[in-house]
């Protein structure tokens, strides 16, 4: 009954929020700081969420809340993020993401496409109860891909 009331909430992965942000005019610089959240959060990417199922006069509620996201940087490094993250704004200029960011160390150049592949996965905490039994469900595999750029700047002083 549980698995059903989770099916109702139709749960799936973020939309992926990012700086620098996806695209061919948008390049990101080694060192600088990289922010990630989930963009437009709503109850069916972040939660909570809830929903009932009914069979047999047995009626099972669950809710469903976002333990983490885990951000595969597409680098060889992962950043898990306990919140849905903060969005960035131009007036954050270069300061580091509050709650879940990323610095890069090397460029994108060596990457297929020159771009490092960010994917983001959702982790999910499903408490249900009903029929006099509660309990606990895991539910991972959620995932969004996008590509961003990374380049390296050169300063010649003299």
């Amino acid at each position: 009954m549980a698995q059903l009331a989770i099916k109702q909430m139709a749960l799936r992965a973020i939309d992926i929020g990012i700086t620098p942000s996806p695209g061919a005019d948008s390049i990101g610089i080694v060192g600088m700081p990289v922010w990630m959240w989930a963009a437009n959060p709503d109850a069916h990417t972040v939660g909570p969420t809830t929903a009932s199922a009914t069979a047999g006069g047995i009626t099972v509620s669950a809710t469903a809340r976002i333990q983490r996201i885990t951000w595969d940087m597409g680098d060889g490094h992962t950043v898990i993020c306990n919140t849905a993250g903060t969005p960035y704004k131009a007036s954050y200029g270069n300061k580091k993401s509050p709650d879940c960011g990323h610095v890069y160390t090397t460029s994108s150049s060596s990457k297929p496409d020159q771009k490092f592949t960010v994917t983001a996965t959702s982790d999910w905490v499903i408490t249900w109860a009903g029929a006099g039994q509660t309990g606990t469900i895991r539910l991972s595999g959620l995932t969004r891909s996008v590509q961003i750029a990374v380049g390296e700047a050169q300063v010649l002083v003299q």
